[in-house]
């Protein structure tokens, strides 16, 4: 049978319609309504707009006040998700919590996935109530949605407007209509995994790049957590690496709300610790209830996954991801697509490690070349200039000379103490550095004066050896070497000063250490890059404490002075 192009969509699928044997005349006038209704579902990819699609076209094909769909989970022990239609914003938040499946009609539906269809649902022996706030329903369709010849889900319909019940050609439209959805949720499902893969890959490539940049390891690290805990959309991403006394120290975190675990070890006895460092993903559902889960940290997460980074043999660390309490649990294909993730993360971090041995390599080829330069040519010839200066002075009989003669002799003489203070510093490796605070800080400013090619200033006030404990201190320590590097790469200064506070206060009056390190530069120009000064508030703010900057030591005309202070 052909049919006129001029003819109308409706029209010409009526008349095809009424051509098929066996259709009813009910039937068969619906049919177009159908028809409008497949065609409808392939206007979009997206799964949820796709599945919110379904339930209005279904309430609209059969007539009905509600309709809901109930995703069943991988288990098939009851709903993963349940997307509804017919209830508004305000319903659903005095309802609360979504029905999980495990019982009642719905748990029946999944248990049996075959059509149901009952004039009082409230009369059927497996109906199991509604919870306060749900609106009154009484009659009742319901059909599997299959994708890929496996069950996805259930479609419901509920409430046959007019007051009337859901009669067989209900049944029969929705029938026809499920398996239309259901292609249609296989497409959407295909189309949202290929993004999710794209995403993952696009985030692997971010942290790559991010890692062997060449730039501030923290940062690097801080990337990684950041890209983690978007991919997988969870409430926080953790970045933990081997600490020195066994265990995994927290070295990077990215969350929502500032948060003080950075620095906190994960003790080496703990059941996961030891997983993690074998090699081995940790998956948990519920970190509230978990008994693998020893820190009081985890109480607040729902779903984790903890992936050892692990690269060539070697487990280099572990990246955390926790939801939120109550949040879905983390699919088959999160979890895979996270585990490549981690891999490649691993694999950047072992060759940024690698990067930054050879470029420490370097450096310390040129420390040990300067430090001889120094040695054998500078200080000799200051030494013999001395000589020359002090036969000079006893030949002159003019007594201004004699007496100016000897100063510049002195003043030689403090050059060559301060020279090999240089070379002794040059030469020290980073094992032989003392583990007070005050001599670290000394450290950092003696190595900063090799690139700036001056010495920064330096204060101490207060006991800054015992007050300041050894956390503190060493985020201290990054944060000082954070500031300096902006200032040697941005700020261009001549001058630099150093002030480690360990008696300040904050502005409760508790104690506190306060780190200011001010230069005469360009200052920050508006519009600048801020990633450096947002790595020192992140650093802060996991201490609880803040970091700020302003003026610098050209007052309000230039140079710039960033405050970095946390309590003790």
């Amino acid at each position: 049978m052909s049919v006129p192009d001029s003819a109308d969509p409706p029209d010409a699928a009526s008349s095809a319609a009424s051509a098929l044997p066996g259709l009813s005349t009910e039937l068969t006038a619906r049919v177009p309504q159908l028809l409008a209704a497949m065609r409808s579902l392939g206007t979009g990819l997206e799964l949820n707009s796709t599945l919110d699609r379904i339930c209005e076209t279904a309430a609209e094909l059969a007539d009905a006040r509600y309709a809901a769909i109930g995703v069943v989970n991988q288990e098939r022990t009851g709903l993963s998700d349940f997307v509804t239609f017919g209830v508004t914003p305000e319903q659903a938040a005095k309802i609360g919590r979504l029905p999980d499946g495990r019982r009642g009609l719905l748990g029946a539906l999944i248990q049996e996935p075959d059509a149901l269809r009952l004039a009082d649902l409230t009369t059927d022996p497996r109906y199991a109530g509604f919870p306060p706030h749900h609106p009154p329903m009484r009659t009742f369709l319901g059909v599997p949605l299959q994708v890929h010849g496996e069950t996805f889900g259930n479609l419901y319909l509920a409430e046959k407007r007019g007051g009337g019940e859901f009669g067989a050609g209900d049944l029969t439209m929705l029938r026809v209509f499920s398996t239309e959805a259901g292609i249609a949720i296989g497409n959407a499902r295909l189309y949202e995994a290929a993004r999710r893969r794209e995403r993952w890959i696009d985030g692997s490539v971010a942290v790559t790049t991010a890692l062997l940049s060449g730039g501030d390891a923290d940062e690097a690290l801080t990337v990684v957590a950041e890209q983690a805990r978007n991919l997988a959309d969870s409430a926080a991403g953790v970045v933990m690496l081997p600490a020195v006394g066994g265990g995994l120290e927290i070295v990077a975190v990215s969350a929502g709300q500032p948060t003080q675990v950075l620095g906190m070890i994960i003790p080496a006895d703990s059941g996961v610790v030891r997983t993690l460092l074998s090699g081995n993903p940790v998956f948990v559902d519920d970190s509230d209830t978990d008994p693998r889960l020893v820190t009081g940290l985890t109480r607040q997460f729902g779903p984790s996954m903890m992936l050892p980074l692990h690269s060539g043999g070697r487990v280099l660390g572990a990246l955390a991801t926790p939801r939120a309490r109550g949040a879905r649990p983390f699919t088959e294909a999160e979890r895979a697509l996270a585990t490549q993730f981690a891999s490649q993360a691993a694999l950047a971090l072992m060759m940024a490690d690698a990067q930054r041995d050879r470029e420490r390599l370097a450096v310390f080829g040129d420390r040990d070349r300067i430090a001889r330069d120094l040695h054998d040519l500078v200080v000799q010839r200051l030494f013999a200039t001395g000589m020359m200066l002090e036969g000079a002075q006893r030949q002159s009989v003019v007594p201004e000379v004699r007496s100016g003669v000897a100063r510049a002799v002195d003043e030689l003489d403090v050059t060559i103490q301060e020279i090999r203070t240089a070379i002794f510093a040059l030469q020290q490796g980073p094992a032989e550095a003392p583990s007070g605070l005050r001599t670290r800080v000394l450290r950092e400013i003696n190595m900063a004066a090799v690139p700036l090619g001056f010495k920064p200033g330096h204060r101490f006030l207060g006991d800054v050896d015992t007050a300041v404990g050894e956390l503190t201190g060493k985020n201290l320590i990054a944060a000082l070497r954070e500031a300096l590097s902006n200032a040697f790469r941005h700020a261009g200064a001549s001058r630099i000063e150093v002030e480690v506070d360990a008696a300040a206060t904050l502005t409760d009056g508790s104690p506190a250490v306060r780190l200011t390190v001010s230069d005469d530069g360009v200052g920050i120009p508006e519009g600048g890059r801020r990633s450096g000064l947002r790595n020192l508030n992140r650093r802060a703010e996991s201490l609880g404490g803040s970091s700020r900057y302003g003026s610098g030591l050209g007052g309000v005309a230039g140079g710039t002075a960033v405050v970095w202070e946390v309590p003790l």
